[in-house]
């Protein structure tokens, strides 16, 4: 097979387990190193059975992981669907590698597969390393390598989801079998997450209840990966329920489960289809609310949904924000509205999920059922809730969301509202519970961000500015007197023995033994995100907690924590990498278990200082040489990141300096968030009436 498969010279330098550099190097120094075998001299492309070749006889073909020299023939079938057939495949024999598996796999029927030997091989690189570790890897890759051509869910986002659409509190749910449907499920990751949360951790004080999942998706391709990833984690779990049913076809036109009534729906649905069946749908009794218009395809996703839940069941749809407000839609908000069908309305923060640029919505509906009526609908902007840029990031302006503070707001606000209706109390700029009869206008315009008060400045009411004043003076006083502390390290200054002198590699120090690697695992998802953590509970650090500089923002109970799990110590580096980024922090008393993608380097204390390891990795000039550039996005190699050599007792006068900066910088973050909250409640008093404007601070 790898005869006719070639690589590029970022993929042989991480093959190899080096820089690109040194590939470059190679092709310099060794003249018997592969020609190129196509592409262009800027680009060249290399015949892979002749790069393993020759790197072995160059005692240079690491241990590495075989899947990395599994993928590049995958990559080779050039064709998206027979790409990700072939993972399928592969993913259907390695579950027969498990106990009982095959009997896990429900129809659909896979495809007829493009290169059997390709399978083979691909098998017998899962015993060696894990079925479905190897089923994932390639997964992934295939994702990836497609990203623009598919719109996945985000994990963050499908954890919202389900948690706003699988009860919590016991005798919500039905005693025996949860029933979750997706009639568009993509490639599984809503369905997996409500898998893990029903039969594995609901969250609170829920039981534990076995759950059936049901999910339909027109692309094929996209159905089979969701079958098989789906079936691996059924049977991971004891105890799930049945195994799953994905179905292949046009959810709107060919239902594949007209009978099913779900306890819950949950669904990323296509936006702003023009032919989705609306002529030959028209007298469908999925339109109990109004036959959607042949413009409001969402509408028309919106009524499937409600059409196939129990009486009380709930649904979550990712929905565009002008579903909310389009005049072609607004007779049916009304009849949803008046029905009580509708009970919330969403507004997330841009890059929630693809198109990233825009502000989508989720709308959370219910099946009437005995009860009356609703009076009122919650709206909740979460819009604003942006994570902060880190101070090392590219200054492109480009944050993605907040997703503790959307979670926090979000769910806390519908806890709140399930219990008080009407009663709920308004929180400007977050949330509020508006009267349906006060919806019902022309319009029906249930866009949260017109109905929410921001500012938070109520009639009548004087904010606090002498007092928002004060604090942002505390808080730029603490900045400011570490100014000082930093002076000498601005002076100019003769005596810099180290500049220029020699370096040693994360990669060398690992091999030497004066670092041991930790890698955090996703085998405690999904985590408890909502609430407040109880007493015992053990945090659990993200990715994305660390590079935005935040605390973990999810939990887990401790009897759930499996002391395997990689976890920090007292003066562990722990470390994320983003493209073009490396943020770190230097780990206090307390166990914390590491998510996935987040590494903590554990130290010999006699052999290195923390801090100045932590502060030596941050370096952005250390990051670009360690970058991969395999891409227009550099991937950044921790194990090439580079720190000087230095004796013990220099790298603690460095780790000190480095200390210094830390403080520094989150005295800084401080100070500005507590600036930027002052202007814009001083603008939002003075645009209210709230504040005269000659007012003196």
């Amino acid at each position: 097979m790898s005869e006719r498969v070639t690589v590029t010279a970022a993929e042989v330098a991480r093959l190899a387990g080096v820089g690109r550099a040194a590939v470059s190097n190679w092709r310099r120094r060794h003249e018997d190193f592969p020609a190129p075998a196509g592409g262009t001299d800027a680009s060249p492309l290399f015949a892979l059975a002749e790069v393993e070749e020759w790197l072995r006889s160059q005692g240079k073909l690491t241990a590495a992981n075989q899947r990395d020299w599994l993928w590049p023939h995958f990559d080779a079938l050039g064709d998206r669907d027979r790409m990700g057939q072939t993972v399928a495949a592969v993913g259907a024999r390695c579950l027969q590698l498990t106990a009982e598996g095959a009997t896990h796999l429900s129809p659909p029927d896979l495809p007829a597969v493009p290169d059997p030997a390709l399978v083979d091989r691909a098998v017998e690189v899962a015993r060696a390393e894990g079925p479905y570790e190897t089923f994932e890897f390639l997964r992934g890759r295939w994702l990836d390598t497609h990203v623009r051509q598919i719109s996945a869910t985000p994990a963050e986002l499908a954890e919202l989801m389900t948690a706003l659409a699988l009860p919590e509190k016991p005798g919500d749910a039905p005693p025996d079998v949860l029933t979750v449907l997706d009639p568009a499920c993509g490639t599984g990751t809503l369905l997996s997450t409500a898998l893990h949360r029903g039969a594995g951790r609901p969250g609170g004080d829920a039981p534990r209840r076995p759950v059936a999942l049901l999910g339909q998706e027109s692309d094929p391709t996209c159905a089979a990966l969701a079958a098989v990833r789906l079936a691996f984690e059924h049977r991971a779990l004891a105890d799930s329920g049945p195994a799953p049913a994905i179905r292949v076809g046009d959810t709107l036109r060919q239902d594949a489960f007209p009978d099913v009534r779900a306890d819950a729906v949950v669904c990323n649905p296509p936006f702003n289809e023009r032919d989705w069946g609306h002529d030959e749908l028209s007298w469908d009794d999925r339109w109990a609310y109004g036959l959607p218009p042949r413009t409001e395809s969402e509408i028309a996703w919106v009524q499937h949904a409600l059409a196939r839940l129990r009486p009380g069941g709930t649904a979550v749809l990712l929905m565009p924000p002008a579903a909310a407000s389009r005049r072609a839609g607004r007779r049916i908000r009304s009849a949803l509205l008046q029905r009580g069908a509708l009970r919330a309305v969403v507004a997330l923060p841009p890059g929630a999920a693809p198109p990233h640029g825009v502000a989508l919505h989720l709308w959370v509906l219910r099946s009437p059922g005995t009860a009356p009526a609703p009076d009122s609908l919650l709206l909740v902007d979460a819009a604003g809730a942006q994570a902060a840029a880190h101070p090392a990031a590219p200054a492109d302006g480009r944050t993605g969301p907040d997703w503790p503070t959307v979670h926090r707001a979000v769910l806390d606000a519908w806890r709140e509202f399930e219990e008080r209706g009407e009663q709920l109390a308004d929180r400007p700029g977050g949330h509020r519970a508006v009267r349906i009869i006060d919806l019902l206008d022309d319009e029906v315009d249930l866009t949260p961000a017109r109905h929410i008060p921001h500012g938070g400045v109520a009639a009548g009411e004087t904010p606090d500015i002498q007092g928002r004043l004060a604090e942002l003076g505390a808080a730029l006083q603490g900045a400011l007197s570490l100014t000082g502390e930093l002076q000498p390290l601005a002076s100019p200054s003769a005596a810099a023995p180290a500049a220029g002198g020699p370096v040693v590699t994360v990669g060398d120090l690992l091999r030497g033994g004066h670092l041991t690697l930790h890698t955090g695992t996703a085998a405690h998802q999904p985590l408890i995100r909502e609430g407040e953590a109880p007493p015992g509970a053990v945090p659990v650090l993200s990715a994305a907690d660390v590079l935005a500089g935040a605390a973990p923002s999810g939990w887990l109970p401790a009897a759930e924590v499996d002391p395997a799990w990689p976890a920090t110590r007292p003066g562990d580096v722990v470390v994320a990498v983003a493209p073009h980024l490396a943020a770190t922090r230097v780990a206090g008393p307390g166990v914390v278990v590491l998510g996935p993608q987040v590494h903590a380097l554990r130290p010999d204390p006699a052999a290195l200082d923390p801090w100045f390891l932590a502060g030596s990795l941050r370096s952005r000039a250390n990051v670009r040489q360690a970058g991969t550039h395999a891409s227009t996005t550099s991937r950044v190699d921790l194990r090439r990141m580079q720190l000087l050599r230095l004796p013990p007792a220099e790298q603690r006068r460095y780790g000190a300096a480095f200390q210094r900066l830390d403080s520094f910088e989150r005295a800084l973050t401080a100070a500005a968030a507590v600036g930027t909250d002052l202007v814009h409640s001083l603008t939002d008093a003075l645009a209210a009436g709230a504040l005269p404007p000659d007012a003196e601070g």
